[in-house]
């Protein structure tokens, strides 16, 4: 018999052992940090969503608006997923374990309570894309800032650290909600006070789109923020707790700088003071720099009012949407802000009654001297003259009673009348009754 010889054995590889993952990035990654994120984001969506009309056409009203619902909306719900966070040792009966863990007491506060903050940030800037994105179709002027969503996103993260302690010092199961209610009041209630104090409160900044802020603002408003809350950080976790009292005074002198500022904590919008126009008729239109892309709308909503007055004299020069002066020859824009009323989305929302109301500033309906008002029949050519350039569309209506009904018959006869005496003569009539409007003497106003 021949002998085979013997197969060697495979050699014994050693099993790999794969590295634990970093406990920040279990954190990241699981449990309700990323629900955190996804209930800030639905919050601020459906707030937006509700006041659309109000905010898209204006980087400055969506920033504005983005601003005081992450601030009253965001900020409470922040802090109530960082308590309910800061709480889950206690309800798992798992607080000595992370007692008698290696690492130190700030590190595992950073560990646990910094990607719910995270997750939260996210949620407020993804809400802060779609709402900048859903606006941007129907500007036309400015851009968005940096410093509002940077300001936002600190004051995220220190409602979510904040939260995170009173978790781990309140054995309450109700805390979070309760939390959430109590930020809720205190954010709020400062808006209804007109003490310097209110302005403490990033919910209750008193400004609009046409403002923006000065350079040192965002600076303290995160200072007073971040500052109370890593003052609440190192005051529970730090091993040195008088450490606590560096971002305190850091809060502390934001808060007097915020207090004595004031409303000078913001400025108006540099294209806010300029204007775009339209110098192809007269009177001409201009319209504010922040919404240069509403002339063409106006442009079009007065095209039959500047046709009815081709050939008259003694019209105002411009339609201002500043301060108007009328001994330069201005009359004042029918208004188009706040958006949502007259203007929604880059467009009009009642042309015929804008054209009205355009007619209304150049005549003399709204009488400043209050004697011409007073004589029916100068009141009646006025309102003749304004209803036949704005063809009565938009004229305001009251609850009519007989005496209504009889004058607006009388108004109606006089508009006739003015409508059917020739082009030519129109033209001469109107020519005069402008060059009486601003006179206070219903004695100089033509018969009609």
């Amino acid at each position: 018999m021949t002998a085979t010889a013997a197969t060697p054995a495979a050699p014994v590889r050693p099993a790999t052992v794969r590295p634990a993952p970093h406990p920040f990035r279990s954190e990241l990654l699981r449990g309700s940090a990323p629900w955190a994120g996804v209930a800030v984001t639905v919050t601020l969506a459906i707030a937006l969503a509700g006041k659309a009309a109000q905010w898209q056409g204006s980087w400055g009203e969506t920033q504005a608006l983005l601003h005081t619902a992450t601030a009253l909306l965001g900020g409470p719900l922040a802090a109530a997923t960082g308590c309910w966070q800061g709480g889950r040792e206690r309800r798992r009966r798992t607080d000595g374990l992370r007692a008698s863990a290696a690492r130190g007491e700030l590190a595992q506060f950073l560990t646990a309570s910094l990607p719910t903050a995270l997750w939260v940030v996210a949620g407020q800037l993804l809400a802060t894309a779609g709402a900048l994105v859903a606006t941007w179709p129907y500007t036309s002027a400015g851009r968005p800032f940096l410093s509002p969503v940077l300001v936002d996103a600190a004051l995220l993260v220190a409602m979510t650290l904040l939260g995170h302690v009173v978790g781990r010092l309140v054995a309450w199961r109700a805390a979070a909600p309760a939390l959430a209610v109590c930020c809720y009041i205190l954010l709020a209630a400062p808006s209804y006070t007109m003490s310097g104090a209110r302005h403490l409160s990033p919910a209750s900044a008193d400004f609009t789109g046409e403002m923006v802020a000065v350079w040192w603002q965002p600076v303290a408003a995160t200072a007073w923020t971040g500052g109370l809350a890593a003052a609440a950080v190192l005051a529970h976790t730090a091993r040195r707790r008088f450490a606590a009292l560096v971002p305190l005074t850091a809060a502390a002198l934001a808060a007097v700088l915020i207090t004595q500022a004031g409303d000078d904590m913001w400025r108006d919008h540099p294209l806010s003071h300029r204007q775009v126009c339209d110098t192809s008729e007269r009177p001409h239109i201009c319209v504010n720099a922040l919404h240069a892309g509403l002339l063409p709308e106006v442009d079009s909503a007065l095209g039959d009012f500047h046709g009815r007055l081709q050939g008259v004299e003694n019209l105002p020069v411009r339609f201002e949407d500043l301060r108007a002066d009328s001994k330069h020859g201005d009359a004042e824009l029918p208004t188009l802000t706040p958006l949502g009323w007259s203007v929604v989305r880059g467009r009009l929302t009642d042309p015929e009654s804008y054209a009205w109301q355009a007619a209304a500033a150049i005549t003399a309906i709204h009488d400043p001297c209050g004697a011409r008002g007073e004589d029916a029949r100068a009141l009646r050519v006025d309102m003749a003259v304004t209803d036949w350039l704005g063809r009565g569309a938009g004229r305001p209506t009251d609850d009519q009673d007989a005496s209504q009904a009889l004058r607006d018959a009388a108004d109606r006869a006089a508009r006739a009348r003015l409508d059917a005496v020739p082009d030519d003569e129109r033209r001469d009539w109107l020519s005069r009754y402008f060059a009486t409007v601003h006179s206070c003497d219903p004695k100089d106003v033509p018969a009609l």
